[in-house]
This record gives C-alpha cells, structure tokens and sequence, in this order.
C-alpha cells in the first residue's frame, strides 16, 4: 500500500487515476475538443432534418397517389365547367367556332317565357319529391322494429326502382299511365271514378311524372335513414322509457334530433337529384324531341336541362344551351348554400 502512495507521488509520472482509459481526465480532453460536434441539441437538429425530409418525400408521394384522379377530374369535370362558362358568353358559328358575345345570351335567358316555365316545372316535380321523404322515414322506422320477419326482403324490394334502368322505368310506367288500357285508369274506372291520359295532359304530367319519381328515390332514402336510425344508442330508448316517454314521445323528441344530420344528407341529394332530372321525363313525355312536341303536356313538363337538350343538339343553339346549364349550375350552388346556411338551425349534432 505504501510503494502505490509513493510511486504516485514521482515527479513526472501520471498516476493511476490519470492514467485510465475513459477516466476524468480524458474525458474532459475529448470533450473540450468536440463539444460542439456531440452536444444534445446536435442531436435533436439532426433528427427534427430527418424528420422534415421524410415529411418532405411522403407528401410528395401522396401527391402521386392522388395525381391519376385529380387528372381525371380536372380533365372530365373542372375543364368542362370552364368550357362550358367561357361559351355562355360567345355565339356559336353554324359551321363551329365562337365569338365573344358577352352577356347576350343571359339577357335573352331571362326574357324567354320557355326557360321560366321549365324552370318552375323544375321547381315543382323537386318540391313534389321531396315529399317521398317522410314516407321514406316511415317505411325505415317500420323496417328498425325489433323482431320485424323479413326486413331483408323489404330492404330489396323497395332498394329494387333505385337501380332499375330509367328506360325500363319509363316504359312500365307509360303502360301504367296508358289513358285506354293502363292499370292506374282500370283501377280507377273500378271504383267509378273515369281516368285520364296522365302524361298528356296538362293537369296531371307534373303530379304524374312526380309519383315515378318518388318511387325511384324512397327506396334509396330510406336505406340513408335506416343505417341513421341504426345508429342511435338503444339506450336512450331504454332510459326515456323509464322515464315514462312511450313511442310517439321518444319519436318526436329522440329520434328525430338524432336522425335531423341524416334527413339533411337526404334533403340535399334529393333537391340536386330533382333540379337534374332528364332521362326520365324526356322518355315519359316521347322519347325524342320531335315527337315529344307533339305531346299537348310537354310544356308543362319540360324540365330545365330538357330545355337545354333542345336548345343545343336539336335547335344548334349551343352557347344559349351553355347558358342555361350554367343558370342551373349556379342555382344548385345557392340552394345548398342556403340549406348548410340553414341547417344550423335544425339540425343537432352529437
């Protein structure tokens, strides 16, 4: 023990402590040179560029992900709409091409007696729709009771006129409409009531055309309504049952609170649905343009954009045509604008 004490103590000699590996001393020899290399926050500058970098090369593959769609919609959706606005305010040749005409074709829109009158037909065959909608909420409400026996078959059957083909629609229902052998006026004339040609008739093609309408779309209503109703927590059922709430309570103070973010998503389908109806009233009403003339009812339902077939395939009137759409277009933007607008006021989330 004293030949260590003293050989420590030789001049010029390190000692034992000095002299290990990693000891104090060489530790603050390697630290004094790189401290400025090596210190935490060198660490965490490093990690924070590694982090932005992969941050940086995710963004730029999500960009990629989603270019095949954005291309598409751009090119079969957004350019068309430009299109479409740019000729609204042009003449077109009878040979093709355009000149810049500006707001001509608007001012003959709004003078023109043909555009009101598929206007409010447009108007009215929406309104009439979106009656369908209390009866869709009445046949989903039906369908949610427990222990109802064969939901399912009811489910495809009224789901089946959502995804017939609107020619077939259209043809079964002008052979129900059908004013000399139909079954709506065999029916009628059973109960001695006397029919009518209903889609030839200016009276009645509107309310007509409206029934076939709401029996395409109820069925689809009521799915939306139904997945909504499925979704309410049975136990706010169970607990205002025991406060004494029977059915008809729990239905206008619970369900349909609940169900009101449901019935708007319905509201807002049903009202851009039924402003673009086409297909089937122009197959109600004749088929082709020509014929359909001839049809004494077809001014009374003649919808918006039928109006602006004829105008621009069959009259070749096309940026008069492209000023309709364009009408239309942003007269669907204002309304669901205004029912987000006043969805605040109705509608409960949460």
């Amino acid at each position: 023990m004293s030949l260590e004490v003293n050989a420590a103590k030789i001049p010029g000699r390190p000692s034992a402590r000095s002299a290990r590996p990693g000891g104090p001393a060489a530790g603050a020899g390697s630290d004094s040179g790189s401290g400025a290399d090596s210190g935490p926050g060198t660490g965490e500058r490093a990690l924070r560029k590694r982090e932005r970098r992969f941050q940086h090369r995710d963004k730029w593959w999500g960009y990629a992900l989603i270019a095949p769609a954005g291309l598409g919609l751009a090119v079969f959706y957004l350019w068309p709409v430009v299109q479409t606005l740019y000729y609204s305010f042009t003449e077109w040749g009878p040979f093709g091409g355009t000149s810049w005409i500006g707001l001509s074709n608007y001012r003959t829109l709004v003078q023109d007696p043909e555009f009101w009158q598929a206007l409010g037909n447009s108007g009215i065959y929406t309104g009439l729709v979106l009656l369908g909608i209390p009866v869709s909420m009445v046949l989903a409400v039906l369908l949610n009771l427990k222990g109802m026996r064969g939901s399912g078959v009811y489910r495809t059957l009224y789901f089946l006129p959502v995804v017939t083909m609107p020619a077939a629609v259209a043809v079964v229902w002008r052979w129900l409409y059908n004013g000399d052998v139909g079954i709506v006026n065999q029916a009628l004339d059973a109960i001695g009531i006397d029919g009518t040609y209903w889609v030839s008739d200016p009276s009645t093609v509107r309310f007509a055309i409206a029934v076939i309408g709401v029996w395409m779309t109820v069925g689809y209503n009521m799915i939306l309504l139904l997945a909504g109703l499925q979704g309410i927590p049975q136990d706010l059922y169970e607990a205002s049952s025991l406060d004494g709430a029977g059915r008809v309570r729990q239905f206008f103070s619970l369900t349909l609170p609940l169900l009101s973010p449901t019935l708007f998503f319905t509201t807002v389908l049903s009202v851009i649905q039924s402003l673009q109806v086409f297909d089937l009233v122009y197959l109600i009403l004749g088929a082709n343009t020509e014929g359909a003339l001839m049809n004494p009812a077809y001014g009374e339902g003649q919808t918006v954009v039928m109006l602006f077939f004829q105008k621009a395939f069959f009259d070749n009137q096309r940026s008069y045509g492209a000023a309709i759409v364009c009408v239309l277009f942003f007269l669907i933007m204002a309304l669901t604008a205004i029912q987000f607008r006043l969805q605040k006021r109705w509608v409960h989330y949460g």
